[in-house]
């Protein structure tokens, strides 16, 4: 494993109870000031970043970029081909959407891996948020607040520290775009999303950001907007480009398919980033579809490499023979058996919402879940065991080190390249800003000085 263990050790060593306590009142303060909550939480709870050594970082770009010309052969083989996509188990109403031309080339100019670093520092992609990435604005803004810590200080005297920022690349997506879908104007933004929301305060610090940079903003809720003379309208004025964050998926079953933004966009009267066309491979599916044997013959022989090497088998879960491991087997039945090896998860939801680790039920809550699984499209995915690192807390004024997982999920571009990252922490095989012990950390690619 490629090893940050002297970084780690040598911050830990700095915490001592004054510079821990301070550190700690300070973060707190920062995260309070700066709207850094999920719902009413803050979003981070420990005193250390996440630690990525160069070569790890090198690694997750390069893995992602090899791979992402499977994801889009994919895409394109589905809008060509309707048995094809079945694979991805689109829901009816989203059959006619996804073939909307977006009017720019990428179906997801702004996407995230949600990827884990095995034991063997083998890097794992375990799904494709291709719809709304969040946490972009969070991640910038948390590390500037962890730059700035007393801890920190001392610790860059040392070692140096790589931040990893996202919203400029996220700004010049939605530029991009609006420019490739011909607009012409300087674009007033909308951030669509419902206003109650956990993650508002993050739509306020994407606001703040755009204005800075001279694009004016809103922040709008889905209720609220009006479709008028062939403008979509927020807060009474017409807006160029939606940067969406509520889901299709809400706003089709919240506002119905004459919503305004539904007739907005149709009609090519505003641009939509990420557009309809994203839903293919946000799915779940999507990576079934990558490692299934029976697509082997659409991919190279390096595209198939990258995925025997990144994607860890998954299947749509259905009544079907299929291999594993060099074998063929038939899939439920297979399942039933190796419960402690396999993941179930929707195909498409978000937070964690319906997935069951099978190494954490008994036999019979697992049967009952693949029954579900079969009647509610599915993926079934193989386990990636998971290190656990040390990470240091504030806790009843004394300086606790206790053992976290944490996933790795960078950011894409255009379907691309990698830029940013996003790390969350739990002491849960759960990995979610709402799970058991979860906090989200900044990112550094960390290098030790010259001497």
């Amino acid at each position: 494993m490629l090893d940050t263990r002297d970084a780690i050790e040598f911050y830990h060593s700095l915490l001592d109870p004054r510079t821990a306590g301070e550190s700690h009142d300070q973060l707190l303060a920062q995260q309070q000031q700066r709207g850094l909550f999920f719902g009413d939480r803050p979003l981070c709870t420990v005193l250390r970043p996440r630690f990525l050594h160069p070569r790890q970082f090198r690694t997750l770009q390069d893995s992602i970029q090899a791979i992402m010309p499977a994801f889009a052969k994919a895409h394109q083989a589905a809008l060509a081909d309707a048995d094809f996509r079945y694979q991805f188990r689109l829901d009816d109403w989203e059959e006619d959407l996804v073939h909307l031309d977006p009017g720019f080339p990428s179906p997801s100019p702004t996407a995230r891996m949600d990827t884990f670093f095995d034991e063997k520092d083998e890097l794992w992609i375990t799904e494709y948020n291709a719809e709304t990435p969040a946490a972009i604005a969070y991640n910038d803004v948390l590390t500037e607040v962890f730059l700035g810590l007393p801890v920190v200080r001392e610790f860059e005297k040392r070692y140096d520290l790589r931040p990893l920022p996202g919203r400029h690349s996220l700004l010049h997506a939605l530029i991009d775009s609006y420019r490739a879908w011909g607009g012409h104007e300087k674009p007033r933004i909308a951030i669509l999303d419902w206003r109650e929301v956990p993650t508002y305060s993050e739509f306020v610090l994407f606001r703040d950001y755009f204005e800075s940079h001279g694009y004016e903003c809103v922040i709008a809720d889905p209720r609220d907007v009006a479709y008028q003379n062939g403008r979509l309208y927020a807060e009474g004025r017409p807006v160029h480009i939606i940067y969406k964050r509520v889901l299709i998926s809400e706003l089709a079953a919240r506002g119905g398919r004459n919503h305004p933004v539904f007739k907005a966009v149709r009609d090519r009267a505003v641009c939509m980033v990420n557009p309809f066309a994203c839903k293919i491979l946000h799915k779940k599916a999507s990576l079934a579809v990558l490692s299934d044997e029976a697509n082997a013959g659409l991919f190279s022989a390096r595209e198939r490499r990258a995925i025997a090497a990144h994607i860890p088998w998954t299947r749509v879960v259905a009544e079907r023979t299929t291999e594993v491991d060099g074998r063929t087997v038939d899939l439920l039945n297979h399942l039933a058996k190796h419960k402690n090896d396999y993941v179930l998860k929707p195909n498409d939801e978000y937070g964690g919402k319906g997935i069951v680790l099978g190494w954490e039920v008994d036999q019979a809550h697992w049967e009952r879940a693949l029954r579900t699984a079969l009647a509610e499209p599915s993926i079934v995915q193989k386990r990636v065991n998971l290190p656990k690192f040390p990470y240091a807390s504030w806790v009843d004024g004394d300086v606790h080190i206790y053992d976290r997982m944490l996933d790795t999920n960078p950011y894409l571009w255009y379907g691309q390249y990698v830029s940013g990252c996003l790390t969350r922490l739990s002491t849960a095989s759960l990995l979610n800003v709402t799970a058991g012990g979860g906090s989200t950390v900044p990112t550094f690619v960390v290098e030790k000085r010259n001497p």
